[in-house]
């Protein structure tokens, strides 16, 4: 009787903590079962756990009682899982060792996954057996590129998918030990279909509708542990989604079949005002647009790939980005409405390594052309910009460091490089300079302050003795960028996140 009543008590202290509250260390390790079968779901989402939230058994546990504890309070959640912890580049590595040695050895990969099998006690069950049938397809996958010592674009994608489907395997195992109805699913057995571009697949618009089908006729109670990152194209072959691929997958899913959010869960509070290990004093920003996100990814913050918001912006579906190994915090929602913030910015990131070109035309004032020109330049070399200041005659724009790598793959001397060839081309029209060394700065703001914002800029700039190379806003006019020496990169960016986030809070204050 006794034990009866404490078990009761459990439960109820359980259901009735609010959302997010309870972290999962705190979760004793029998975690309360989920409350599916007395209340209806109060909320549908996709939550999906990166590669360091599901890195080794002790972080798979906490994910599933963290999962454990959304379903006891109504939440009808289905999961999307990268790989687990550095299983993605340990097969990119056992694919090149392969490639170049004719070594087959997947060693760290299969280490990885027998020792968490054993400290989840797995040990009997299908999902245990699947997992091993999944590494012994991906050897004798890997033997066939040893053998052929070919790796094409098609073989390298199939490897790399092994990641996430053992992944996702491991992390349905343990929700089921845990009492929880968990079924893995393939991608593309929900009716995620691609594109042929292997290694930058684009999901094709014909999925949407296959997909809604298919994730709705999954049994109420049921949680689906889908493969992220990972799809097949008209033929069958598989094939990846690219950077943020398991993100895409989580959004696409959640939007099309038709869920109130996708979920992000990673290791870190949510989007930053900056990189932490910078402004130690940086905190999460509550909310902002897909618009602001986009820009705050492209110019640095590795929380949220640009392509992973397609689908919820699509559809106006909310993303909320959050840390698995602190579920309490509040995380950032990102909508359609974008920040509420009362501070002139709302966030401030940055890229270092930043090769900068400046082209002047050699020609006439005005002379037709000029940019069209340049430009055309550009495109033929593949080169993408990530910042440009331009006038009738000259143009001054920023370049991503790689750009100064050798191009291996293409017919030309080993010491070319992209750059090298852009610059010969440039020069039979215009004047061309080129530097590295220096940092791009990008301050997400308020567009309607965005006079008063450059303003501060420059004053805080001046203030501490930080040249301004170039100044650029793009076209969405919710982004800053500022050009500096790499030298004094980061000390623009303290001098930037002290002079607007402390006066924001002094003024609320």
């Amino acid at each position: 009787m006794g034990r009866a009543l404490l078990a009761a008590a459990a439960l109820c202290a359980c259901t009735a903590r609010p959302l997010g509250l309870l972290t999962p260390r705190a979760l004793p390790v029998r975690a309360c079962p989920p409350r599916a079968a007395l209340s209806p779901p109060s909320l549908s989402v996709v939550m999906k756990f990166g590669g360091s939230s599901v890195a080794d058994a002790s972080r798979i546990r906490e994910v599933c009682l963290l999962v454990q504890n959304q379903l006891a309070q109504g939440v009808r959640a289905h999961l999307v899982c990268s790989a687990m912890g550095k299983t993605t580049n340990n097969l990119l590595d056992a694919s090149a060792r392969a490639l170049h040695s004719g070594e087959v050895d997947l060693s760290a990969v299969r280490s990885l996954h027998e020792a968490t099998i054993e400290a989840l006690e797995l040990e009997g069950t299908a999902h245990a057996h699947e997992i091993r049938q999944l590494l012994a397809e991906c050897e004798r996958t890997l033997s066939g590129v040893a053998m052929l010592r070919e790796l094409s674009a098609r073989s390298r994608d199939l490897i790399v998918s092994y990641g996430e489907r053992l992944s996702g395997r491991m992390v349905a195992a343990q929700l089921v030990a845990s009492g929880v109805e968990a079924r893995q699913y393939e991608s593309w057995d929900l009716g995620v279909i691609t594109n042929s571009d292997y290694g930058e697949a684009s999901v094709l618009d014909e999925s949407w509708p296959v997909i809604k089908e298919r994730v709705l006729a999954i049994p109420p109670g049921v949680v689906a542990v889908i493969t992220g990152f990972i799809g097949k194209d008209a033929t069958g072959r598989v094939t990846t989604l690219g950077r943020g691929g398991s993100d895409l997958t989580a959004s696409l899913i959640a939007a099309a079949a038709g869920f109130d959010e996708a979920q992000v869960w990673k290791d870190v509070d949510g989007i930053l005002t900056a990189d932490p290990r910078v402004c130690p004093s940086a905190r999460p920003v509550p909310q902002v647009s897909f618009e602001e996100a986009a820009e705050l990814a492209y110019f640095g913050a590795q929380v949220l790939h640009p392509v992973a918001m397609q689908p919820a912006r699509r559809v106006n579906m909310p993303v909320r980005v959050k840390n698995s190994y602190n579920p309490s915090a509040a995380g950032t929602l990102i909508t359609q409405a974008g920040s509420a913030t009362r501070c002139d910015v709302t966030a401030i990131t940055s890229k270092t390594g930043v090769q900068m070109v400046d082209i002047t035309s050699t020609r006439m004032l005005g002379a037709h052309g000029f940019l069209a020109r340049t430009f055309e330049a550009f495109a033929k070399h593949a080169i993408s910009v990530d910042t440009i200041a331009s006038s009738e005659v000259s143009v001054s724009l920023t370049l991503n460091r790689n750009l100064a790598l050798p191009r291996k793959d293409r017919n030309e001397a080993p010491e070319a490089t992209a750059l090298d060839a852009l610059v010969r081309e440039l020069s039979a029209f215009a004047e061309v300079h080129t530097s590295d060394g220096h940092t791009i700065i990008t301050l997400i703001a308020n567009v309607e302050k965005s006079s008063s914002v450059m303003a501060q800029v420059f004053s805080v700039m001046s203030e501490h003795g930080i040249q301004v190379e170039m100044l650029s806003q793009g076209a969405s006019k919710v982004n800053i960028s500022l050009v500096v020496p790499e030298a004094r990169g980061v000390d623009a960016i303290k001098a930037l996140h002290a002079h607007f986030f402390e006066m924001c809070e002094r003024t609320d204050a």
